[in-house]
């Protein structure tokens, strides 16, 4: 998928620099450094829209619930710093101090969350907080070669089959960068067009674990016509999703990935529900928190909001667990 032709004559610069920076780390000249407890990277070759998010969270739950001490490393991209920092998702202003994602991670799992443009530091500096050793969780971390990882969980979804390389598609890496995965996460639904074709660039016994999403939406009532609105990286594929589980998605609003919500905002939606003849809104949980009480009340004096709560699990839990402690016990 050509997303962007004028970029085509820049994709062999592109790619020049990734062999480039892998050949500078291969022989020593780029750092790649360790931390003391087991690192589980969980990341994609595309630059956005893969579900790292709820995987991460799933992750975390999955290895909560075996009795293993587990915290979040984080770059926590738009934040206003680069300072490491734990995330502490009750504060005032806090997806601006510490991003969306890594807020969103913390309020779902009560996992410690560090955020930082440096994960070694991150991961030192919850090291030596924590009160006994746990593993490091590596969120978006599969091209990031400064920290060592023990395992590399890659996903994949059937849209990135046909994408192309950035800066004309949105691969950050051709396929043959799968050999270097531990595990490659495949959605349950996209298995049959999914594994044939992606098999081959992995290598023998490389596991694949499938998952499944179920959405939920609390308080919402009856069948009301619904406008939509997101700030992430495939909005569509939120849409679609609404519709599959039944609920009555009139109109849409697509904000760009990681988006700040301002007052205009929240006007510019009342605008559009007004104009469209919805009867409330439906929003991500990454976007929920970054919509402030204030700016929530004056969407919410327009009409309910409601926020779609995206579930994430495995369908063998047992061989995700499994393939982990072998490789980090």
């Amino acid at each position: 998928m050509i997303r962007r032709p004028w970029a085509l004559p820049l994709n062999p610069l592109y790619w020049a620099g990734l062999r480039g920076e892998n050949a500078l780390r291969l022989v020593g000249v780029l750092r790649t450094r360790r931390l003391a407890w087991p690192v589980i990277s969980v990341g994609s070759i595309s630059a956005g829209g893969a579900g790292k998010t709820p995987v991460v969270i799933a992750l975390v739950k999955l290895l909560h619930a075996h009795g293993r001490s587990v915290d979040v490393l984080s770059r926590g991209y738009g934040r206003q710093s680069s300072e490491v920092v734990r995330v502490q998702p009750e504060v005032p202003d806090a997806t601006n101090r510490f991003g969306d994602e890594p807020v969103l991670i913390a309020t779902s799992t009560g996992a410690p969350v560090w955020a930082g443009s440096d994960r070694h530091a991150a991961g030192l500096a919850a090291e030596r907080a924590a009160s006994r050793p746990g593993i490091h969780l590596l969120d978006d971390g599969f091209q990031h070669g400064q920290l060592a990882r023990d395992f590399d969980v890659v996903l994949l979804t059937a849209e990135d089959l046909d994408d192309a390389l950035l800066p004309a598609g949105n691969l950050r890496e051709p396929f043959t960068a799968l050999a270097r995965a531990n595990a490659l996460v495949i959605r349950e639904e996209e298995r049959a067009t999914t594994e044939p074709r992606i098999r081959r660039f992995l290598r023998p016994g490389t596991p694949i674990w499938f998952i499944r999403r179920t959405m939920e939406v609390p308080g919402l009532s009856g069948a009301p016509e619904l406008l939509a609105f997101a700030g992430i990286a495939r909005p569509q594929n939120f849409v679609e999703m609404l519709k599959a589980c039944g609920l009555r998605v009139i109109d849409s609003v697509a904000f760009p990935d990681h988006h700040r919500y301002i007052a205009a905002d929240m006007r510019r939606l009342a605008q559009r529900l007004q104009s469209s003849g919805a009867q409330g809104f439906i929003t991500t949980e990454k976007d929920a928190v970054k919509i402030t009480p204030e700016l929530r009340a004056e969407l919410e004096a327009a009409a309910p909001v409601r926020i779609a709560q995206l579930r994430v699990e495995f369908a063998d839990s047992s061989r995700v667990l499994a393939d982990l402690e072998a490789r980090c016990p």
